[in-house]
């Protein structure tokens, strides 16, 4: 599982204070990081950066680029004019997130993409909104990269984002999700796939998110996915993507393929991944207790 570091985001008050005050030592210092910890991509997340987008989206990437130029970025805002500043000054091919499948956004977004050579995240939310099932997520899908094909950008520099929603107040999207999982390939061949991969947990309390992200990407990979936008804080979640923590892996894939493990056998680690596995399989009803029951 390729891992996206998500951090370096104008949401950390740290960082934060860093791109208004133009001050690149925390900047690089996450950078730094992230490249230890085993991070594939960074993502640079500036929000919406409606006043200095242009000039501060590649302000932030030469900041990067500084003291870690290998390692591909991710460019992250909704500003079309950073974005567009940005992928000038892009050592490495980058990947744009996120084109949403909303006529105005990707009619601008897709030739910036095509004419830089950019891979770019195609997210699924359209006109209404978020998708309400996997076929509504499919024919998204198929109208965003129909028009990315016909302006020259192949499956392969596509990264399909179906929406991660919080299990604990959206519990049936998190199948749907892995559902579409599996028709990508089908619909688009080579087409790639990532996602926001803590929104699983976003809602639940700080000492469960963990757990929940580690057993959704898990379950994810199953049905294909590629890489996931993660916390480079989280050193389990990085020993299981990098194929460390076979046994967890094992345990999870068993239990979506109906085979229930023996509790009893079982550390107290894997009970709780055993147990997180279910209640994102909706086969226990979430609660915020479900590793006490």
């Amino acid at each position: 599982m390729l891992l996206i570091g998500e951090s370096l985001n104008v949401i950390s008050t740290k960082i934060g204070r860093a791109f208004k005050e133009r001050d690149p030592k925390p900047i690089q210092e996450e950078a730094l990081f992230q490249k230890e910890k085993g991070m594939d991509y960074i993502d640079i997340n500036l929000g919406p950066a409606k006043k200095d987008g242009p000039e501060l989206m590649p302000w932030v990437v030469e900041t990067v680029q500084e003291v870690v130029d290998d390692i591909p970025l991710v460019l992250d805002t909704s500003n079309i004019d950073a974005i567009a500043a940005a992928l000038k000054v892009c050592k490495l091919p980058p990947i744009v997130n996120s084109i949403m499948v909303r006529p105005e956004r990707y009619e601008k977004m897709v030739p910036l993409a095509a004419e830089s050579g950019a891979d770019f995240i195609a997210l699924l939310w359209g006109p209404d909104g978020l998708p309400r099932d996997e076929n509504e997520r499919a024919a998204l899908c198929v109208e965003l990269l129909y028009f990315a094909n016909e302006a020259g950008i192949p499956n392969e520099k596509i990264w399909v984002d179906g929406i991660v929603t919080p299990v604990n107040i959206q519990q049936p999207q998190a199948i749907s999700l892995m559902e579409f999982q599996s028709m990508i390939q089908d619909m688009a061949p080579g087409a790639k796939s990532t996602c926001g991969l803590s929104n699983i947990s976003n809602g639940p309390p700080d000492h469960l998110r963990p757990i929940l992200n580690q057993t959704y990407m898990v379950m994810l990979q199953k049905h294909g996915m590629l890489s996931v936008i993660a916390d480079p804080l989280d050193d389990l979640l990085i020993d299981i993507a990098k194929g460390n923590r076979q046994d967890i892996v094992d345990l999870i894939y068993g239990i979506m393929d109906d085979v229930a493990p023996d509790m009893g056998s079982l550390s107290k680690e894997l009970q709780d991944f055993a147990k997180t596995t279910n209640v994102i399989l909706g086969k226990t009803l979430y609660s915020d207790s479900w590793l006490d029951i």
